[in-house]
């Protein structure tokens, strides 16, 4: 079901946004009067926003318009107003000219709930026979911006491994998922200041994690990161890479006998993939009412999350669940 459904999802993902079908619970009554809301912001979130559209929006009175830019994108609009709901894959930022501000001095307040959990996969595709793990000192080589210690071929990480160049794929700088692989791999080791903050910028990128996937299984060399769904749907040419969790304390403390760990629902939920293991939210100025309260409501619910895991992500903990459902109130 979770192959067919997301399979769906991906084909419509190509136009530019989507209006929710009629439900066909059982165990709902459409309401006639439906109120028209707007989603933008992550790729990732996506799958989980228009299942749940799928699944409640007519039980909920809710006729859902969604689409992708990215989670910077969609907060981009969310802060000028133009859409009800921002998909996030990293929280909002705020301090100084940040988006929270962005957002309050435009009279929005945003109003975060987390809605599932994610784990990002490296993959490279199927052709490559030698990468069966990769440290996460290692991935820094690979996206870092510093030349002194830049690895371009994979020889350059590994002796015994092909004396050709790495071909990169990932998301672009809106994507909530680049903001997070930059905090967890390059800023652990380069810092989070300075002209290569971000890491290097020759590479592929795209907002759009199925193009990421043609790109990267189309390529000898290819290396590429994105949600563990979208990995998960496309084994059939790309294999994840296990990874080493080999530095901890800011990476200067190397970790005796760290063994791989795979990208698994398991592993993320268990807290053993790191540090490639995030929440995933979406936002709403102030905290939702009427029947867009009820639909977030549905979507936290038993059944909402059982949603969350047809679609390829991690269903929240009993505990953040009622956490989530105490703070729609």
């Amino acid at each position: 079901m979770r192959s067919a459904l997301l399979t769906a999802i991906l084909l419509v993902a190509m136009l530019a946004g989507c209006t929710a079908p009629q439900s066909t619970r059982s165990d709902c009554e459409p309401k006639a009067d439906l109120q028209d809301i707007t989603i933008d912001g992550s790729s990732t979130v996506y799958p989980i926003a228009e299942a749940w559209a799928e699944e409640f929006a007519a039980c909920a009175g809710i006729q859902a318009s969604i689409a992708f830019s990215g989670t910077g994108g969609g907060f981009q609009k969310f802060c000028r107003g133009e859409i009800q709901v921002s998909d996030a894959s990293r929280p909002i930022k705020t301090g100084s000219g940040s988006e929270t501000e962005k957002c309050q001095s435009a009279g929005i307040t945003p109003f975060e709930i987390q809605v599932a959990i994610d784990g990002l996969a490296v993959v490279v595709p199927n052709s490559n026979t030698w990468v069966t793990d990769l440290k996460v000192s290692e991935l820094n080589r690979m996206w870092t911006a510093d030349p002194a210690k830049q690895a371009n071929t994979w020889q350059d990480l590994r002796p015994e491994w092909p004396a050709e160049a790495i071909e990169l794929f990932g998301p672009g700088t809106n994507s909530g998922t680049f903001d997070y692989f930059v905090e967890v791999i390059i800023h652990p080791f380069d810092g989070s200041s300075g002209a290569g903050s971000k890491g290097r910028s020759d590479y592929t990128p795209s907002e759009d994690d199925h193009v990421l996937v043609q790109g990267v299984s189309g390529a000898k060399n290819g290396l590429a990161y994105f949600g563990l769904a979208y990995a998960e749907e496309s084994s059939s040419l790309l294999r994840t890479v296990p990874i080493i969790q080999d530095t901890k304390d800011g990476g200067k403390t190397f970790i005796s006998g760290a063994q791989p760990v795979a990208p698994t629902a398991a592993t993320v939920e268990g807290g053993t993939y790191t540090p490639l293991a995030r929440p995933l939210f979406m936002y709403t100025n102030g905290a939702p009412v009427g029947q867009l309260q009820e639909w977030f409501k549905l979507g936290l619910s038993s059944a909402g999350q059982e949603v969350v895991s047809e679609v390829g992500y991690i269903k929240l903990n009993e505990a953040k669940r009622t956490e989530m459902l105490a703070k729609l109130g």
